[in-house]
């Protein structure tokens, strides 16, 4: 399962993807998305949600979306597919008390 998220800008609101690090999961639920997550905590920011989108650009504000393929920068195929397929696994393991956590960590292309 591949995710895409917006570039880094400074951590700006609605644009910027998220800094790195440890982000607890928890459910929610609105009109619009129906069922989704939301990332807890998120330093100088608010709503960061994962959900369904293909286009990065188009339709994410800073949040997170999981796609089955990543076709080109920023965009994907199948979203809804993964994000079905990843609440599944992560609403089974947040029963009772387990919390689930998400890890934020930049990467480069270039080899070791």
């Amino acid at each position: 399962m591949f995710y895409h998220r917006a570039p880094w800008l400074n951590n700006k609101s609605q644009v910027s993807c998220i800094p790195e690090g440890r982000y607890e999961l928890q459910k929610r639920y609105s009109d619009h998305l129906e069922w989704h997550l939301q990332l807890k905590d998120v330093t100088d920011r608010s709503l960061i949600l994962i959900h369904p989108a293909n286009d990065a650009v188009k339709e994410l504000r800073g949040c997170i979306a999981p796609v089955s393929i990543l076709s080109s920068e920023g965009k994907g195929l199948r979203s809804r597919l993964a994000f079905y397929k990843l609440v599944s696994v992560v609403y089974k393991e947040m029963t009772g008390s387990q919390k689930v956590f998400l890890i934020i960590k930049s990467f480069t292309n270039e080899p070791n």
